[in-house]
């Protein structure tokens, strides 16, 4: 009888003891739920201080005006330079860079704790975007101050190819820029060369050593590029230099 007495009891403390880990461990997440609700409403109530958003107004109406003594006066007084817009993501040497705005450039790519690696919500960076819209001293700057060349994914040398700027091409190489870089679907500079007809940017990539071999996930090569969009003398050279090179058989072999 003692026996079974001392083993309900063992029994009884167990069941309790779960009930009661139970309950602390409620209580436990309910007051992290609550902490973290509180984290977010306090990030909330920090954007939300008319201060703040006056300052954002500001800051991104100056950098599409162009208008660099308020982007000054506004960095001086302690607003971040790698603040960003809400809709893309993008910090605001990224929108000077797109809309043109070459004076806020100036003063944002020499601002302090400027982040040059910042990406937008789509993956963009500064040095691709400059490398997008041929701002080859945009770029040569970046690039002094250590912007980063290879990333995975879109690189700033697809842009450059992608626009045919053979300059800007040339920067990056010289900054060991991955020449066969893959997008997310495998798609490599040489291929966004040939897809946007820009033979010379085709014949640089290849006399760097770009591999025109290379086929993305769906299946094509710089050569099939070329074809679907038209540009014949490009899909004719490739062509020509893989059969030279034994890479490809010769046409209607």
């Amino acid at each position: 009888m003692s026996i079974i007495k001392s083993n309900l009891g063992s029994a009884v403390s167990r069941i309790f003891s779960r009930i009661l880990s139970r309950i602390l461990s409620r209580i436990l997440s309910q007051k992290l739920r609550l902490a973290a609700l509180a984290g977010s409403i306090a990030a909330l109530v920090l954007i939300a201080t008319p201060a703040f958003a006056d300052s954002y107004t500001d800051f991104f109406r100056a950098v599409g005006n162009d208008n660099a003594g308020e982007v000054s006066s506004l960095l001086q007084r302690g607003f971040d330079p790698n603040t960003i817009e809400a809709k893309r993501g993008d910090t605001g040497l990224m929108l000077a860079i797109q809309g043109g705005s070459k004076k806020v450039i100036e003063v944002l790519i020499d601002a302090r704790n400027i982040d040059y690696e910042a990406r937008a919500f789509n993956g963009n960076t500064a040095l691709m975007l400059a490398s997008y819209k041929e701002l080859p001293r945009v770029v040569q700057t970046l690039l002094d101050k250590g912007a980063e060349v290879n990333r995975p994914g879109w690189t700033a040398l697809h842009y450059a190819a992608t626009v045919g700027n053979n300059d800007i091409v040339r920067l990056l190489l010289d900054k060991f820029a991955y020449i066969d870089a893959a997008s997310p679907n495998g798609t490599t500079p040489v291929m966004m060369a040939a897809r946007s007809g820009h033979i010379l940017t085709v014949k640089l990539l290849l006399d760097e050593g770009a591999d025109a071999t290379l086929k993305n996930q769906l299946g094509m090569s710089a050569i099939d590029f070329a074809i679907k969009f038209g540009h014949k003398d490009i899909a004719e050279g490739l062509q020509y230099r893989l059969e030279k090179a034994g890479n490809l058989q010769p046409a209607g072999k």
